[in-house]
């Protein structure tokens, strides 16, 4: 462990240490978690219009996947902002509306059917402003637009 991340363990406790090191954008644990396939046998695949990303409908349980869906409605619904970025969106909350531990538990669940995504957690303003950014590998931006409704900037 580093001297930054025992720093965070002794300051707010092992638990918060591993998921700030599990959503930071260096972070080796997302990475890894991000590389990992869908579970054998369950591996369903849901088609984008763009035929290059797929998510793997079989990486959640159908309670997993009720609760998931919950929050991308909520999610979406509640985004203040959208910004266009070179390589994908970052989408802006207040944190009244959207607390920091919910988009992070919005993001593991992601990961697991959607492990192509890059995910960037970042609470800004001194902490009334919530960014979730949103990128991966090339030509993941149509996917993102179709997928959480992206329409001229909101």
């Amino acid at each position: 462990m580093s001297n930054s991340a025992r720093h965070l363990a002794d300051t707010w406790g092992a638990a918060s240490a591993a998921l700030l090191l599990a959503l930071c954008g260096c972070g080796v644990l997302l990475e890894a978690a991000q590389s990992l396939p869908a579970k054998a046998g369950v591996g369903q695949l849901e088609g984008s219009a763009q035929g290059k990303f797929y998510c793997s409908t079989g990486a959640l349980t159908p309670e997993e996947r009720a609760r998931h869906k919950e929050m991308t409605r909520k999610l979406i619904a509640a985004r203040d902002a959208v910004v266009e970025t070179p390589k994908g969106y970052e989408f802006q909350f207040t944190p009244e509306n959207v607390p920091v531990a919910e988009l992070a538990e919005w993001v593991v669940a992601e990961s697991k059917c959607c492990p192509f995504f890059y995910f960037h957690i970042d609470l800004e303003r001194e902490g009334k402003l919530v960014c979730l950014g949103l990128t991966g590998p090339e030509g993941v931006k149509a996917f993102i637009r179709a997928e959480f409704e992206v329409k001229g900037g909101r």
